[in-house]
Formats: structure tokens, sequence, C-alpha cells
């Protein structure tokens, strides 16, 4: 009697704890969402060192620009005052 009632709390036991194990794994559908939404994470990041690898040097490109364009104002100022 005794060694069937351990057998029998020995299986209930194994039984709660493959039971409670199962419950908390993720289905099919969310291990889907989550290796997606970790892709288009990565996939972001990367665009984004993208935007900003051309963004940078454009950046530049602008400053410079625009410091020459005062240049040549003052410049074209300067010989308009000198012709005058």
């Amino acid at each position: 009697m005794k060694k069937s009632r351990g057998s029998l709390l020995f299986t209930f036991g194994l039984l709660a704890v493959v039971g409670l194990s199962g419950c908390s794994q993720e289905t099919p559908a969310e291990k889907t969402r989550a290796a997606a939404e970790s892709g288009n994470a990565a996939t972001h990041a990367a665009e984004q060192a993208a935007v900003d690898a051309i963004k940078t040097p454009m950046d530049k490109a602008r400053q410079a620009e625009s410091t020459l364009e005062k240049s040549a104002e003052q410049t074209a100022a300067e010989i308009k005052k000198m012709t005058q």
C-alpha cells in the first residue's frame, strides 16, 4: 500500500511538473512574431546606419556650400565697392 501510494504521488507530481512546464512554452505564432520583431529591429538599425552614412557627408557638403556661397557674396560685394 505504501509503495503504491508513493508511486501515485510521484506520478501526480511528475504530471504536474510536465503540465506546468508545457504551459509556459510559446506557441509557434508567438515564436514567429518574436523572430519577426527582432529581425525588424535589426533591419531598422541597418537602414538607419545607411541613412546616417549618407546624411552626414551631405550635411557637411551643404555646410561647405553655404560657406562658399557667403564667401562669393562677400567677394562680389568687395569688387562692386572697388568698381564704383
